[in-house]
């Protein structure tokens, strides 16, 4: 069963590296690494999630402020 994404972006992000550090090690079973791989899509998702709402929340900020310059975020 997939473990549920951590609270914090940098938490996630480390999980992360850890599982594509066992996924790239090539000796787990099918199974496992695919489960893994699910924990991993779902920590994506969730660390995306995280950086939209900081953009979201700076977008904000920036507005507040009329000398400050706005640009859009391109990955």
């Amino acid at each position: 069963m997939a473990k549920k994404p951590t609270q914090d972006f940098e938490s996630t992000l480390k999980e992360l590296e850890d599982i594509v550090s066992r996924l790239e090690g090539g000796e787990l079973p099918l199974e496992e690494a695919l489960s893994e791989f699910e924990t991993a899509i779902k920590l994506v998702q969730f660390g995306q999630e995280k950086l939209q709402k900081a953009e979201q929340r700076i977008q904000i900020l920036l507005q507040k402020d009329e000398n400050a310059s706005l640009s859009d975020y391109t990955p």
